[in-house]
């Protein structure tokens, strides 16, 4: 906008004050014309003063033989044009409608027109097109260049991370001193794709390689490539490569860049061309046809099998650093470095924060301080206490409580016996993780909550423990119809069998955990096939193997039921004695539970420092443990069993 409005403000100034000039200084017509009474001009007129005349309805001007101006008023019904032509005056003519504007008359005359054109130049220029950019610079790039200001962020404010810093800082120096590399004739990689899950650090990686190397950062998003008109973001593509030589040595980030680099040829028309056409330009731009030194492109995705080959063969993206969830150690650097400005009370180890912690990416931990934060806060705490964690765990895993929602004595004790169930079954059943936590108050969407948590980080999981899983989801369900009859089992398993379906599902297809099937993969994606602009999709199973799958998975969770069923009946009395404990506790850590099977009944509790009153202490902090991992995935959910068909489990990868 300044762009514009600054010269047209200066230029109607100018104008402005030489209009002002002129009507000050410039030459008064007005004030040299003489009045004449009308006899004194027939007087003139029958004397041969008068030179010339110009009638304008019954006003006349004329000039003397003197070159003297003057000026009269005609009588109504006087005709002096035979007068005139005896004295060989020359007579003009005008109409009364007729004006002489001169220079002020034709300015206010053109005003509108100024004003209109005014308009539109300030209009096209000041549009808002795709979310910011202007008309005339809607090709531009979107790349924002973070001010120096700002906190400079090094490998200092990076942890748990130290193989994805490694990799990185050959970049540091090599743009510190590229010189170093060039005389032994080495280059380094023009890009560096960060692939991890979200909330890894990737970003904050990307700003750290800028803050070490001091060099100019650019952030830019995938999406803000693509745009519904053809060309454009190609066009920004060349304008962001642009802006990196001027600032060269420097350091282009593009953060999911999965939105444009898309594999190509899925699909043909429509946006889908504005895409390949961005992705192309990137390839060029990368490929080495100009050489961009000091140019540093890093990007980040968490879907690098969707990426095009293109980008990832050797010079475009040809380092990948994997960056993933911090082990135990990397967690205890994390939480140092965002408890620096937090208060801690001496009872606070992170250590131990770091060790119950497995699966917690970089921004989970960075949520936990925060929360365990604002607990101490309302409690009106000077420090933040180890009490304060344990409940943010809680809060963060399980969800808020909820005291305020009331219940039906009967829906109370439905609840507890379906969490009871969960417990016992984790507790008898082989191949489970440790009770940590069950609780009959009502967290997040769920109405009751059992966890266990893993004794360490764990990235795979055995074929008898994907069972027992599956055998303690039922076993809320079937202490349900244990105890109430079969009539009387209610919604509250909807999450649980969702959960065992799941896992019987990736068993059979994925994991190769069927005698039946095999170790072969059964995907449920789809191949989809492109003819023209329409989509066909393609089953990459037969018809017997569809129903031999469903087979095997119905097998599964009806053994695992059954499990469950066989467990609870020979415990029946340890069932009714834990619902019976929790509709009088709530909550019970699992060195309680256990304590409570041991001895039939519990001493008396410690009351932790918390919002809702009186709980037994809990023992080790919530954890998340995997739910459903694969070898080749890293990925774990926070095993537990929920009571509440909308309960639904808070996915966590490391």
């Amino acid at each position: 906008m300044d762009k514009f409005v600054r010269p047209f403000l200066l230029w109607s100034g100018i104008l402005l004050v030489i209009i002002m000039v002129y009507g000050a200084f410039g030459p008064n017509k007005e004030s040299s014309v003489q009045e004449l009474a009308y006899s004194d001009f027939l007087h003139n007129v029958d004397n041969g003063k008068v030179r010339s005349v110009t009638i304008k309805g019954q006003s006349l001007h004329g000039v003397l033989s003197d070159g003297q101006s003057f000026r009269t008023v005609l009588p109504y019904h006087v005709t002096l044009s035979d007068r005139l032509s005896e004295s060989n005056v020359i007579v003009r003519a005008k109409a009364e409608n007729e004006e002489d504007k001169g220079f002020f008359g034709t300015f206010i005359y053109w005003i509108p027109m100024l004003v209109l054109l005014g308009l539109w130049l300030f209009f096209m220029q000041n549009m808002q097109m795709g979310g910011g950019g202007r008309v005339m610079n809607f090709g531009k790039s979107r790349a924002r260049l973070l001010a120096d200001k700002r906190e400079k962020v090094t490998f200092k404010d990076v942890a748990g991370v130290e193989e994805a810093k490694e990799e990185l800082r050959e970049i540091v120096e090599f743009l510190r001193s590229p010189s170093k590399f060039q005389r032994l004739g080495a280059k380094i990689p023009r890009g560096a794709l960060l692939v991890g899950p979200p909330g890894t650090g990737k970003t904050l990686l990307a700003r750290s390689v800028a803050g070490e190397a001091n060099v100019p950062f650019f952030t830019i998003s995938g999406s803000d490539f693509v745009e519904m008109f053809v060309g454009v973001g190609a066009s920004r593509v060349r304008d962001m490569f642009y802006q990196g030589k001027k600032n060269a040595p420097c350091i282009i980030f593009i953060d999911e860049i999965d939105a444009v680099g898309r594999h190509r040829g899925a699909g043909l028309g429509g946006g889908n061309d504005e895409r390949e056409q961005t992705l192309n330009q990137l390839l060029v731009e990368m490929d080495g046809f100009d050489v961009n030194e000091g140019i540093i492109l890093i990007a980040a995705t968490n879907r690098p099998d969707v990426l095009d080959p293109a980008l990832l063969r050797p010079g475009r993206f040809d380092r990948q650093i994997v960056v993933t969830n911090p082990d135990i150690e990397g967690r205890a650097q994390i939480l140092e470095v965002h408890t620096r400005k937090t208060k801690l009370a001496p009872d606070v180890k992170l250590k131990v924060l770091a060790r119950a912690t497995p699966g917690f990416s970089g921004a989970d931990l960075s949520n936990l301080v925060n929360e365990a934060a604002l607990l101490a806060a309302r409690r009106n705490r000077v420090m933040v206490t180890m009490a304060d964690f344990e409940s943010a765990k809680d809060k963060v895993m399980m969800g808020a409580e909820r005291r305020s929602m009331v219940m039906t004595e009967k829906e109370r004790e439905l609840t507890a016996y379906h969490e009871a169930g969960h417990a016992l079954v984790g507790i008898h059943v082989a191949g489970n993780d440790p009770l940590h936590k069950v609780t009959i108050i009502p967290r997040g969407r769920a109405l009751g909550v059992t966890m266990n948590v893993p004794e360490k980080d764990r990235y795979s999981m055995r074929k008898t423990e994907v069972e027992g899983r599956i055998a303690m989801i039922f076993g809320g369900r079937v202490a349900e119809e244990i105890t109430f009859g079969k009539d009387n089992v209610t919604s509250g398993a909807a999450n649980d069998i969702i959960q065992a379906t799941r896992m019987a599902r990736a068993m059979v297809t994925e994991w190769g955990m069927s005698d039946k099937l095999g170790p072969l993969r059964y995907s449920e994606n789809e191949d989809e096939i492109f003819l023209g602009h329409s989509v066909t999709q393609r089953k990459n199973v037969s018809d017997a193997t569809a129903r031999l799958i469903d087979e095997e998975i119905h097998r599964i969770i009806r053994e695992g039921e059954e499990k469950a069923r066989k467990t609870l009946v020979s415990h029946k009395k340890q069932l009714t004695l834990l619902a019976k404990t929790l509709l009088e506790y709530e909550t019970l850590s699992g060195d309680d539970v256990m304590t409570l099977l041991q001895k039939g009944s519990l001493p008396k509790l410690r009351s932790t420092d918390d919002d809702s009153g009186s709980q037994p202490t809990p023992s080790m902090p919530v954890t998340h443990p995997p739910a459903t991992p694969s070898p080749d995935s890293q990925s774990v959910k926070p095993a537990r069993g929920s009571r509440g068909g909308s309960a639904k489990t808070k996915p966590v990868t490391s």
